[in-house]
């Protein structure tokens, strides 16, 4: 890209981001965007197809700034432990019901025909969340790729559950710790 397609870009989501903090992600305006930017509205779709493209870069920034802090911290080391280090990212997929709707549409469950930031996303969490879930005292007679895809499944649950009017009130590590002991704690084969 040339230099000025890059620094107009640069504007438009710098300028998004801060309506984002002003106002919420759900109050974002294409309008204002291009309005505070100080470029045509033409020119906001020549660098995104719509306002949900924006988003999935924002929020796939956003999400992936929270798995470089769990990617620097010590391994956790139980379903305990591992609750803790993924509250803040829970939090972050739940701060307003547009993120997370976002999330589920940009994530690839939506069999989206485009990989974006959001659902590249999905893939770091792997690459963060392995290593722990092969090393920590979880479960090994599965592959560590299936405890990972557990466990974000897991957290979509916990996300779809937070916003559902009749589960709403359990806190969202109340809801996530029952499911990541039972998904990953020692397997004990059924008695005979």
């Amino acid at each position: 890209m040339q230099q000025r397609t890059l620094e107009t870009r640069a504007r438009l989501t710098d300028v998004a981001q801060a309506l984002i903090t002003e106002k919420g992600f759900g109050a974002l305006r294409i309008e204002e965007v291009v309005l505070r930017a100080g470029v045509a509205k033409g020119t906001f779709f020549a660098h995104f197809a719509d306002k949900d493209e924006l988003m999935d870069l924002l929020i796939g920034d956003r999400i992936n700034a929270e798995l470089d802090r769990q990617a620097a911290a010590a391994p956790p080391q139980n379903a305990d432990e591992l609750a803790q280090y993924l509250l803040p990212l829970l939090e972050l997929m739940a701060s307003e019901r547009y993120v997370f709707d976002v999330i589920l549409r940009r994530s690839g469950a939506a069999a989206m025909e485009e990989i974006g930031p959001i659902a590249t996303t999905f893939e770091r969490m792997g690459q963060v969340w392995g290593p722990w879930l092969a090393t920590g005292e979880f479960r090994k007679d599965v592959p560590v790729e299936l405890l990972v895809e557990g466990v974000q499944a897991l957290v979509l649950q916990t996300l779809a559950l937070h916003f559902c009017a009749l589960h709403q009130h359990q806190p969202m590590r109340d809801r996530l710790l029952p499911y990541l002991r039972a998904w990953l704690g020692p397997f004990s084969p059924p008695p005979r």
